[in-house]
């Protein structure tokens, strides 16, 4: 416990004592900051952003200049797919195999000819198994493609953020008045 508050008050003492910047020492000319220009905010950016992700997807990224994202939409939205056809595929087959061991006709799934043997109730479990994986397969799809429309939008959000050099840390050791003691405390200020 003494460790404790022994580490708290070197902790606190350390960061009253130093005085600490993320950047030069200088003065911030008006040159520096971005909010003069009235060409890098733009309100449209993160609409058109999003139609044109919506449009094409990957489209959204490329507006935005990302364009490392591009492959990773259409691996995800690929993958998505794929998986969707894949239990499409197999649904169809053992639905359709099911229908023609209820009218009594040979089907893939009969035993004759090599073929491996399922039953009625195997059938059954393999279309419910493989409607179930095709539907969640396409509601991931949506959910990818409703994704990146949103992530294009939020990024061309983002990048119109003025992001300067002036971050910096700046403490303060601040004394009781009557008693000359140090206040211990914590104080952060957001300047606009």
């Amino acid at each position: 416990m003494l460790n404790k508050q022994l580490f708290i008050f070197i902790f606190i003492t350390s960061l009253t004592i130093v005085h600490c910047f993320s950047q030069e020492n200088g003065a911030l000319n008006v040159n520096d900051t971005d909010f003069g220009n009235s060409n890098i905010y733009n309100p449209l950016s993160p609409s058109k952003a999003a139609f044109y992700s919506a449009i094409l997807p990957g489209l959204g990224q490329a507006y935005n200049k990302k364009y490392w994202k591009i492959p990773i939409v259409y691996a995800a939205l690929g993958t998505s797919i794929y998986f969707y056809s894949s239990n499409n595929t197999n649904y169809n087959r053992a639905r359709t195999a099911f229908k023609l061991m209820k009218d009594g006709k040979p089907h893939e799934f009969d035993g004759v000819n090599g073929n491996i043997l399922l039953s009625e109730e195997a059938l059954i479990t393999a279309q419910k198994g493989y409607k179930k994986d095709r539907d969640l397969s396409l509601l991931v799809t949506v959910a990818l493609y409703a994704l990146q429309v949103i992530e294009a939008s939020t990024n061309a959000h983002l990048l119109q953020h003025n992001v300067d050099n002036n971050l910096s840390i700046s403490p303060k050791l601040i004394k009781n008045s009557i008693n000359q003691r140090p206040i211990v405390g914590a104080q952060i200020n957001f300047n606009f």
